[in-house]
């Protein structure tokens, strides 16, 4: 399997899990929706906004460097969350929206990627004004996970409030020989 495919398939897992998350959640009332669970970013919609906020950030940066990928037109034109905990949205049908908005976008993308790509490097600045360069397919294994990590945390909020998202195994999302 070629590095191009492994990130094909870390999109369409991420799009899977979101959908997953996003149904789970649509479960929740608004109070258990934004209550303070003590997760890193708060409450479960704290979390779900977070995600968005360092993926529209990722985003841009990919855009901003790779000017050729086309399938980032919409994310060049988002504003860049100020902070990684940026309250995005308040309403959870318009935060889903965008999400699924930008998880087409993100599949669209590792369509586009070359191999040349994700080998050569991504010059970017971090939050803090810090000028880093690092292999853009090691950039994009972060970006995947950096989500995995935080819808693992909404499925152990969700699990302690009774809310099962079902199977959450990357292993359900490849294709079979």
């Amino acid at each position: 399997m070629s590095v191009k495919e492994n990130m094909q398939l870390m999109a369409s897992y991420n799009q899977w899990m979101n959908q997953a998350v996003y149904k789970a959640v649509g479960e929740l009332s608004y109070a258990d929706l934004v209550e303070d669970k003590g997760a890193f970013f708060g409450s479960v919609l704290g979390t779900l906004n977070h995600n968005l906020a360092a993926d529209i950030i990722w985003l841009k940066r990919f855009a901003d460097h790779f000017i050729e990928l086309s399938s980032l037109d919409l994310v060049r034109a988002l504003e860049r969350p100020a902070e990684l905990n940026t309250q995005l949205f308040d309403d959870l049908l318009l935060l889903q929206r965008k999400r699924f908005e930008l998880d087409k976008q993100i599949i669209t993308m590792m369509d586009e990627v070359t191999d040349e790509m994700l080998a050569s490097a991504l010059v970017y600045k971090n939050m803090k004004g810090i000028d880093h360069s690092q292999r853009f397919g090691f950039t994009l294994q972060h970006f995947f996970n950096h989500q995995t990590h935080h819808r693992g945390q909404i499925t152990t909020l969700l699990s302690q409030m009774g809310i099962d998202v079902g199977i959450t195994d990357l292993i359900i999302t490849i294709p079979r020989m």
